[in-house]
C-alpha cells in the first residue's frame, strides 16, 4: 500500500495487515475529514478500516506539506490538536530504515467512563510529513489492532 496505483498512493508504502480495508481520501475531502476530526496540521490522505477484519475502529494515515521538521517535530505539532490527553510519551524510533517519532497516550473518552490508549508514528520524506495513527473504541481494541500498526511500522519504505 502507498505505491502508484494502489488505493492509498502516499510517499512511503508499507504492508497492511490481511483483511484490513485501505481507502484513498480525495484532495478534496481530505479538509473536511481533517476538519471533522479537528486537525489543522495535517490532512486526511488514508483511511484503513479493520472491520472486514472482525475489530470496529481504524488506522488512519495523515499528511503535512513537506516539512524541514523533524519526525517528533511533526508529531508534536499533531498532538497538540489532540483532545482530553491524559498521558504521553515521546520516543525516537524507525519505521523501517526510515528515522521516526512515535507516541503512545491517553486520552479521556467523552463517550466512555475509562481512558483509552491511541498511538501515532511520524516520518519525514523529501514529499511531505507522513503520521500513521491507531486509535480504537477502547484501549482492548486498541491492543487487538496493534499487530496491523507494528506490521506497518516495521515494513514502512519511502516510495518513488
Amino acid at each position: 500500500m502507498g505505491s502508484t496505483g494502489t488505493a492509498c498512493e502516499l510517499p512511503v508504502s508499507f504492508d497492511v495487515e490481511k483483511g484490513w480495508k485501505p481507502t484513498g481520501i480525495s484532495a478534496e475531502d481530505a479538509e473536511l475529514f481533517g476538519s471533522f476530526l479537528g486537525r489543522k496540521s495535517a490532512r486526511g490522505a488514508c483511511e484503513i478500516d479493520a472491520k472486514p477484519a472482525g475489530m470496529i475502529g481504524f488506522m488512519r494515515v495523515w499528511i503535512t506539506d513537506r516539512t524541514d521538521d523533524s519526525p517528533r517535530q511533526v508529531l508534536k505539532t499533531f498532538m497538540s490538536e489532540e483532545k482530553n490527553v491524559t498521558e504521553r510519551k515521546f520516543n525516537n524510533t524507525k519505521a523501517g530504515d526510515l528515522p521516526a517519532a512515535e507516541v503512545v497516550y491517553t486520552t479521556k473518552s467523552p463517550l466512555l467512563d475509562e481512558p483509552k490508549q491511541e498511538r501515532a508514528l511520524a516520518v519525514t520524506t523529501p514529499k511531505d510529513a507522513v503520521i500513521v495513527h491507531l486509535g480504537g473504541l477502547d484501549t482492548d481494541e486498541h491492543k487487538e489492532m496493534l499487530p496491523a500498526y507494528e506490521r506497518a511500522k516495521k515494513t514502512m519504505t519511502p516510495t518513488d
